[in-house]
């Protein structure tokens, strides 16, 4: 069998509304809990399993979605008023970014409520 990411603890504070956030933003449900964890489960199988943390340092998370998931999920951050970045510094606001690398993928940064850092981005076409 092929190695595959199961799960990945996602550390919050409040991880029922961390894991509402994220699934809201990328139009996912989330499942009913596992023990005391609050899991948002991804196409793919991978669950994100909420935890509640009182100190941790914020990390990254990327979602790869089709160019009509990118642009609902884009639309669902300007309607909540959530700002987004065309760079993982944080210093692009409002923009989206198109990879040097990847022809046609398109992509943005934002923070959830416990300043995790997200990233959507669409798979796009490798160059020749």
């Amino acid at each position: 069998m092929p190695v595959e990411l199961n799960h990945t603890i996602v550390p919050a504070r409040d991880p029922e509304a961390s894991a509402r956030f994220l699934a809201d933003i990328l139009g996912l449900s989330v499942d009913p809990p596992v023990a005391h964890f609050t899991p948002v489960t991804l196409a793919n199988e991978v669950s994100l399993d909420y935890d509640r943390f009182d100190d941790f340092a914020p990390n990254h998370y990327a979602f790869l979605l089709g160019e009509r998931e990118f642009d609902a999920a884009l639309a669902r951050l300007r309607r909540g008023g959530i700002t987004h970045y065309g760079d993982p510094a944080c210093r692009e606001a409002g923009q989206v970014y198109r990879s040097g690398r990847t022809e046609g993928r398109r992509g943005t940064y934002f923070h959830d409520p416990e300043g995790h850092l997200m990233e959507i981005l669409t798979p796009g076409r490798a160059r020749p």
